[in-house]
């Protein structure tokens, strides 16, 4: 692959296969003619504002953009912007801004801000996020200039499991750019108010981050924009919420997680800056995310009204949809996307024209060539390090083989196994319903070109999963042998570097708790139909996602044995956590030695550990 120390491949949760892209509708719509795409629709787009006509103005004078349309085409409505995230540079997801000429048919142009601005402050590897506009009003006899304000990870982490968002604001007329968040605290999903002047943000400061990835529980605070005057007047004004949106510059809107006994549901909140209070939007018997705020008593959100499964069958109550909700008539909404296309998720509104349009994200079906055609990719990202490769796979469990020359992964209905190589892309074994294959790896001996995949249902230790073998996996002939016997769950195998022994997972000796530890099968030919079982670890816990080292003498697993007696053993119905990553020596199994440790909690997630190629 070029990169010395070998390439990393991983999948995005919640990555939808099908690119995202930026579409509006009028409120409210009436069918699916109405609905208006708003980028040129190449790669993915998401996460967009529009650009006031004020800033549009400046953006114009920067010399890349000069001769590309006038002040006039802003006043007369041929032209409007945007700023949204888009991965067309290096497949990184970044800030970019769209000229959109509303002629006839319409015409977009895009540009990165690194094109438009200065390539040191908006180069790099990093992410950006949540672009929204500041600035703009006077104070006295002076305008205060326009500013970009926005998240991005530019600056390096500094720890392990920190975060590492930091708002920005980034002066539209002159490119200066200035950080926002107080130095040791990280934020998200900046907004500005209406007039300008206020930027709300959801923080992690003070608390820091649980490794929760959905329910965040962060703060909103509110500081000024320009600090020239009053400084960054920094408060916090909000505990427990996330994703602020302004109503004015005294209402603020922003979504939750409740509780309720056994159940939840994210709920949008209404909340008065001067008086304290806080007021219920959407009803808790579905839920509700993501707001953007029309006016003070007006909020487009995106809602799921019927929860679902990952094995369901989707009705139209399932998906997440547009809707328009007002503080002063109860119990109604206004409908957008479900009068467009119902059988679609709509993503994170936005605001057009003062509410006339909303605007939304969601998966541009119209971009496939044949219809239910997904579109199996893998794209090579800028890596924060030169001599490391980084690949991101449209799939799910990908896998390098030994000299770099093929990848596998199976889709993200866990239902095919596809590898990539110098003969394309293509399927090598396919099963007949969705999640009945996962994980794929290969053997270590690059000359036996044999992969193996857990053949079964996952994150389901009650259920029968077994080991199975593709041998001559490159030619697609869809042959299998099966190496594991029984009724137990058997997964994450991985061979030595001869090829010859394999270590896998297993609940077999497990009992009723279902405890898995490691096994070495000592023929990864037959497996256990002709070859010896050998046990590697022993103990009431969960031992799992081992990997052999390409010296052969260490395997490397992940483990709950360091987790805290009294430590639940569900959280909210899900594994606690409290995983850390152990090496053993196959040799000598009695001597593991911990390597990462865990959270101590629900962040405890230290799995999957692989070892790079030159061990």
């Amino acid at each position: 692959m070029g990169e010395n120390r070998g390439s990393i491949a991983f999948f995005a949760t919640y990555r939808p296969p099908v690119p995202l892209d930026i579409f509006s509708c009028p409120v409210p719509p009436s069918s699916k003619e109405d609905e208006l795409h708003l980028t040129d629709g190449n790669f993915f787009n998401y996460d967009c504002q529009v650009i006031p006509p004020a800033a549009l103005k400046t953006i114009l004078r920067r010399p890349k953009l000069a001769s590309e349309a006038t002040e006039a085409d802003v006043d007369s409505g041929r032209l409007t912007g945007l700023i949204f995230v888009s991965e067309r540079e290096n497949n990184l997801e970044i800030l970019h801004i769209a000229l959109r000429f509303n002629d006839n048919p319409p015409k977009v142009k895009v540009f990165s801000l690194a094109d438009v601005y200065d390539a040191n402050t908006f180069g790099g590897v990093r992410l950006e996020d949540s672009g929204c506009i500041g600035g703009g009003y006077k104070v006295g006899t002076q305008t205060i200039d326009h500013f970009l304000i926005y998240v991005s990870t530019k600056e390096p982490v500094q720890e392990r499991r920190s975060p590492w968002t930091v708002v920005y604001k980034t002066n539209l007329r002159t490119g200066e750019t200035e950080r926002l968040t107080p130095p040791g605290t990280f934020d998200l999903s900046p907004s500005v108010s209406p007039s300008g002047k206020k930027v709300a943000v959801a923080s992690f400061q003070g608390k820091g981050w649980t490794g929760e990835i959905e329910d965040l529980k962060t703060d909103i605070y509110v500081m000024n924009v320009d600090q020239s005057e009053l400084g960054l007047e920094r408060k916090r004004v909000i505990v427990n919420g996330g994703w602020p949106t302004w109503g004015s510059d005294n209402i603020l809107f922003f979504h939750r997680k409740e509780y309720y006994g056994t159940t939840t549901a994210w709920r949008v909140f209404r909340f008065n800056i001067s008086t304290g209070e806080t007021i219920p939007v959407t009803p808790k018997e579905f839920d509700a995310v993501t707001p953007a705020a029309i006016s003070e008593n007006k909020v487009a959100v995106a809602t799921i009204r019927m929860k679902s499964k990952f094995s369901d069958v989707r009705v139209d109550a399932q998906y997440r949809h547009i809707e328009i909700f007002d503080t002063t008539v109860q119990g109604q909404s206004v409908k957008i996307t479900q009068n467009t296309s119902p059988k679609a998720d709509h993503y994170n509104p936005f605001v057009i024209d003062g509410g006339k349009r909303i605007g939304y994200h969601r998966c541009n079906i119209s971009s496939l060539q044949n219809e239910g055609e997904v579109p199996k990719r893998f794209h090579k990202l800028d890596s924060p390090h030169q001599n490391v490769g980084l690949f991101r796979v449209s799939g799910v469990f990908p896998t390098f083989s030994t000299d770099g020359s093929k990848l596998a992964f199976v889709d993200n209905e866990f239902k095919a196994v596809w590898i990539a190589d110098k003969q394309g892309l293509r399927i090598v074994y396919e099963r007949e319903g969705p999640d009945n294959c996962f994980a794929p790896v290969w053997n270590q001996n690059p000359e036996k070109d044999i992969l193996y995949v857990c053949m079964g249902p996952s994150f389901n230790a009650g259920k029968q999963l077994d080991i199975v073998a593709i041998p001559d996996a490159s030619s697609g002939s869809g042959q299998r042998r099966r190496l594991t016997k029984g009724k137990f769950n058997n997964a994450f195998p991985s061979t030595d570097p001869t090829g010859e022994r394999l270590v896998f997972r297993s609940t077999r000796d497990g009992g009723d708790k279902k405890y898995k530890n490691l096994y070495i099968m000592e023929k990864a030919d037959v497996g256990e139909y002709g070859g010896k079982i050998t046990r590697l670890t022993n103990g009431p816990w969960v031992d799992t996602h081992c990997q052999w080292s390409p010296r052969g003498d260490w395997v490397v697993f992940s483990s709950t044995r360091d987790k805290p007696k009294d430590a639940p053993p569900l959280d909210n119905g899900l594994d606690p956590g409290y995983y850390a990553a152990f090496l053993v020596n196959v040799n000598n199994p009695s001597v593991v030695v911990r390597v990462v440790q865990s959270g101590y909690d629900i962040a405890g997630h230290v799995n999957h550990p692989v070892f790079c190629p030159d061990g």
